[in-house]
């Protein structure tokens, strides 16, 4: 089972302020952690959204949206993707993740569960889908 666990912006990571180096070495703590127990697949920290852009879809045509993005509290700074046993690994995983905002500061994370192909009705595209990831 895999699980991202979803670093939510702040107006300083819109800003592009760099985390303090408690707070990297802190996170570093954190993926060294999951990294020896063998959990740890990727995480990382994303630049500001006014370094990137989105892809708005429209009937049939496509148009490309520069950043920055308003909505703050809708945007991602980061994350961590992990592959354990079960919900609850992922839970006590979760439970030890260091605040992203700083120790006292109001910070969130979202947790969401990876689609595995298992999850999916079998068809001829699942089969070719498996038969890539080989």
């Amino acid at each position: 089972m895999r699980f991202m666990i979803i670093v939510k912006a702040s107006a300083a990571s819109e800003a592009g302020t760099m985390p303090s180096e408690a707070l990297l070495a802190e996170m570093n703590d954190y993926h060294q952690e999951l990294a020896r127990a063998g959990v740890l697949l990727d995480g990382n920290g994303l630049k500001p959204s006014s370094q990137g852009w989105r892809i708005r879809f429209d009937g049939g045509g496509r148009r490309v949206v520069d950043g920055p993005f308003a909505e703050t509290k809708e945007l991602i700074a980061g994350y961590t993707l992990i592959q354990v046993r079960s919900r609850e690994e992922a839970l006590e995983w979760t439970r030890r993740f260091p605040n992203p905002q700083g120790p006292g500061l109001e910070a969130e994370i979202e947790v969401r569960q990876v689609f595995e192909l298992d999850d999916f009705a079998p068809s001829e595209t699942i089969d070719r889908m498996r038969a890539q990831q080989a």
